[in-house]
């Protein structure tokens, strides 16, 4: 194998490495959504704090978009809304082929 193939060996695994934690944080993310929605679905509620208002407008800026597409489609189940599980795993699926095939 000369230098060069190397390199670009070592450059597209690095970029796939790069993009697989991506996907990972946008899952962390969406599992963090859950449990806001949970704690908040239950009743609790930090009155006045500025950095959990700051954390939630976060989660719901990034997250929310993304949970909305699936929503048009799936329809609650009364309480239950699977759109974040499907959500997960569409995220794991199309991480798992970009990955693949960044890495050839």
């Amino acid at each position: 194998m000369s230098f060069p193939a190397l390199v670009v060996a070592v450059v597209r695994s690095d970029i796939a490495d790069f993009v697989s934690a991506l996907f990972l944080v946008y899952t962390l993310l969406v599992i963090a959504y859950v449990l806001q929605q949970l704690f908040f679905g239950f009743g609790g509620r930090i009155p006045y704090a500025r950095w959990s208002s700051a954390l939630i407008g976060f989660l719901n800026d990034t997250v929310g978009p993304y949970l909305a597409i699936f929503r048009r489609f799936i329809p609650q189940l009364g309480p239950l809304d699977l759109s974040p599980m499907v959500g997960i795993i569409v995220l794991q699926l199309v991480g798992g082929i970009i990955v693949s095939l960044i890495r050839g």
